[in-house]
């Protein structure tokens, strides 16, 4: 039975008759024509009615038993799995670039017990997957953490800072760090304020696609992100993502100015209310935005971080409770992502005014993804400044609350911390907000 992996019903009788097994090669008459393909697995909560080929091209079909009208095995073949490979070598004279590996799509593939995504390949294998990184760069996989991005923590960002602060100390050129796409953001602003000042690009990477898929963004993303940190005169900590959805630009993000705007296209991520921080294409860097920091120059991380902050969105109806929760929670920062110019109810505004006067910090960021606060135009926002709520410009609330997590963790409460949130302190606000 296991040569039929998760097929079942009559899907698994028609197979049994054929004389069929993953693997093989099949030939299968439908009403409308023939398909040949390779016989794949199908996974544990897949109903009995389909069986799955993979195409030549690459791409896999689900034909309904419906319309099959038979089929033949044309070859036999082997159950699929995936094969590891021996990097390649590495030509000389390049420049030294440390792969960290998190997990997330990029660094994942298909399970077929399941049909979902899952971590699965290391940054070795990334590395021998795309055989270009060997005329880019000498890279230097290492594998921190197998996890999607889901389950990454304040803690995973210091473990990664410090990775990266001692990666500057044995010389490397610069660091690729691969992440999953869902919170992918959030470490890059986190990094952003641990690592500020730091004297070679540090470059996240990830996929919307996963690497054993013919549609992948991975290879593309990931050459970029090599080619870049190794190679590029700035410095900083950036987001490496596809630019649109053809294979043949891939876009530097800003670590404290870029959001997931899309749950799967493979352009999902935008700077927001700043210019792109260079584009690159397969010929190499075709534009570099004026002021990004160079290389070089003293490097202080900061790498802690304190979970004692929130991040509560504002809704029509929200209960003052949940301020209150915040602050059981251990909460000593509160980010609020208010309406528009940075508004909450008056239930809302009342609980905060209690945890500002019992030493909180209270934050105000705005749900809209473009644009800044301004907190002086109607008489709720003045009513919030009058109490002590921190306006935090165009500041995005997931950096906001990086921020806050990092503010903390350098020891700072009160006034010290709030002093700290108004402060720019990595490009995470901006004097004016950029058009478009």
């Amino acid at each position: 039975m296991g040569e039929l992996s998760g097929y079942k019903g009559a899907a698994l009788r028609f197979l049994e008759k054929t004389g069929a097994a993953v693997g093989d090669v099949l030939e299968v008459r439908t009403s409308w024509g023939t398909v040949t393909g390779t016989l794949v697995p199908r996974y544990l909560y897949g109903d009995g009615e389909h069986i799955v080929l993979k195409l030549r091209s690459g791409y896999n079909v689900g034909l309904s038993l419906d319309g099959l009208v038979g089929a033949r095995v044309e070859a036999k073949g082997e159950k699929p799995s995936f094969a590891h490979h021996p990097p390649p070598r590495p030509a000389g004279g390049l420049p030294k670039v440390l792969l960290i590996g998190t997990g997330g799509t990029i660094a994942s593939r298909v399970d077929y017990r399941t049909g979902a995504v899952r971590p699965a390949v290391t940054s070795d294998e990334l590395y021998s997957l795309v055989p270009e990184l060997s005329q880019l760069a000498r890279v230097e996989p290492e594998i921190m953490f197998d996890i999607l991005s889901e389950n990454i923590t304040p803690a995973h960002w210091e473990k990664l800072a410090r990775r990266v602060a001692r990666a500057v100390k044995e010389g490397a050129d610069g660091v690729v760090i691969t992440h999953g796409t869902d919170t992918l953001g959030y470490t890059a602003a986190a990094l952003s304020f641990a690592l500020a000042g730091v004297p070679i690009p540090v470059i996240l990477v990830g996929a919307q696609r996963s690497p054993d898929r013919p549609s992948s963004d991975a290879p593309l993303n990931l050459v970029a992100a090599v080619a870049m940190a190794g190679t590029a005169k700035f410095s900083g900590v950036y987001v490496a993502m596809h630019q649109g959805e053809s294979d043949d630009k891939i876009a530097l993000h800003r670590g404290t100015r870029v959001r997931k705007n899309h749950t799967s296209r493979r352009d999902a991520f935008e700077s927001v209310d700043v210019p792109l921080a260079a584009v690159w294409g397969r010929d190499g860097l075709e534009h570099v935005a004026e002021g990004l920091p160079p290389r070089g120059g003293e490097f202080k991380p900061r790498p802690k971080f304190d979970e004692g902050a929130a991040l509560l969105k504002f809704y029509p109806s929200m209960p003052g409770g949940m301020v209150r929760a915040a602050k059981r929670s251990g909460a000593k920062i509160i980010v609020v992502e208010g309406t528009g110019l940075g508004h909450v109810s008056k239930e809302v505004a009342g609980e905060l005014r209690l945890f500002i006067r019992s030493g909180g910090v209270a934050c105000m960021a705005s749900q809209c993804v473009r644009g800044r606060l301004d907190l002086n135009v109607y008489d709720t926002g003045r009513d919030l400044l009058h109490m002590g709520v921190v306006p935090l410009g165009d500041m995005l609330a997931e950096t906001a609350l990086a921020k806050a997590m990092w503010v903390l963790g350098t020891g700072a409460s009160g006034a010290r911390a709030k002093e700290m949130m108004l402060r720019d302190l990595a490009g995470e606000t901006t004097a004016r907000t950029f058009p478009g």
